[in-house]
């Protein structure tokens, strides 16, 4: 690698790009094809059952018989069978449809990926008629939307989730961090909906002014069970788990934040101040000072933390960022007391809470309609 000269690497890149490129086009036809495949078993035999033709027994002995045409097929038991019956219910139903007109949900999907394209096989009119007596004439048509993330993820979301503003939601959510299962099983476990969609009464005057867009990407609420925390810790316990615990601590946070360093040292004449986490935000394009408190919030600590965002934004602030953001993670916080002390503040900070366990939150409607806006917007700041 050392022998390669800058234009042959130049080069290299590129084919790599073409490669990595048609992977991905690859791995997307793949998923778009499994998500068809359980739309279309799941509308045959929810059409069976709901004329009573077909009950349990009956799927059962369809997985059976799968099993026995074809050893090597995976994924079809009878309670894969029935998830694919709930996955077309839900996603042909009233609500949704009503959901997917009102949020135009289908535009999230780019234009390359958003019909499976067909594939132009001569067939004979036996086989064509065989086609048109497999998938049931009757059978909603597929949404685009649902291409976003993958089925496994999909089932993940049909399981645990109430309504159908959530399921939107993780979808959404599960496309833009490019959630893998396990991932999505955190979000949803810690109810990331509630934590990203709330009416952010924590935001301060200052970060609702700079960064209007900004909702969407801070949560209110961090969820640090895996940090094994007691009940009675000090600051220094509390940072110490989660350096140790980085990888899911970032992910707790959202896959934009990058982690730069720890006690980030900041000189303002002969004193020298730390910062307890320094990140940078990629979709903010800011440095982010996350300092911990293992206490109630209390209003003193925003002067502290706005001192931090002036040394950063005059000393250590690129030319190409934007104005630097503060978060204070304490461990409960008065919403009162939060409210007051956000209301004048014109720097942009916020106050978030961390949590030791999973704990769910209630969740509202007009919530799901601002994280689609947010995400509509970015698209189209991205296609211009």
């Amino acid at each position: 690698m050392n022998n390669i000269n800058n234009i042959a690497a130049q080069e290299f890149q590129q084919v790599h790009g073409i490669i990595s490129l048609h992977r991905s086009r690859a791995l997307q036809t793949v998923n778009n094809e499994n998500l068809l495949t359980a739309w279309e078993v799941g509308a045959y035999v929810s059409e069976r059952l709901k004329d009573s033709a077909w009950g349990s027994k009956t799927v059962m002995q369809l997985s059976e018989y799968l099993r026995s045409q074809d050893p090597t097929l995976r994924g079809y038991s009878r309670r894969s069978i029935y998830k694919m019956v709930a996955f077309y219910e839900t996603y042909s139903s009233v609500q949704f449809v009503e959901y997917q007109h009102k949020l135009k949900l289908n535009e999230f999907v780019p234009p390359e990926t958003a019909q499976i394209e067909d594939v132009k096989i001569v067939q004979s009119a036996t086989e064509q008629t065989e086609k048109l007596e497999i998938v049931p004439p009757m059978a909603a048509q597929f949404p685009n939307f649902l291409n976003l993330t993958t089925l496994t993820n999909h089932y993940e979301i049909l399981n645990t989730c109430n309504t159908i503003e959530e399921r939107i939601f993780y979808v959404l959510y599960s496309h833009k961090e490019r959630l893998n299962k396990r991932e999505l099983q955190r979000c949803l476990k810690n109810n990331t909906f509630a934590s990203l969609t709330g009416d952010k009464h924590n935001f301060s005057k200052g970060l609702k002014d700079i960064y209007p867009q900004a909702a969407p990407m801070l949560k209110d609420a961090v969820f640090v069970d895996f940090l094994g925390l007691p009940q009675k810790h000090s600051e220094k316990r509390l940072q110490n788990s989660i350096l140790d615990n980085m990888k899911d601590f970032v992910l707790e946070l959202g896959k934009d934040f990058l982690f730069v360093d720890k006690e980030y040292s900041l000189q303002v004449g002969s004193s020298t101040f730390k910062v307890d986490l320094l990140f940078f935000h990629r979709g903010l394009q800011c440095l982010v000072a996350l300092e911990l408190k293992t206490t109630k919030f209390k209003p003193e600590y925003m002067g502290q933390l706005e001192f931090y965002l002036e040394a950063l934004d005059r000393d250590v602030r690129r030319s190409n960022e934007n104005l630097s953001i503060g978060i204070l993670l304490c461990q409960e916080a008065d919403r009162s007391v939060v409210e007051y002390a956000m209301s004048r503040s014109l720097s942009p900070t916020m106050i978030a809470e961390y949590k030791r366990q999973l704990i769910p939150k209630e969740v509202l409607q007009h919530s799901l309609e601002e994280f689609t806006q947010f995400l509509n917007q970015k698209r189209e700041t991205i296609n211009m």
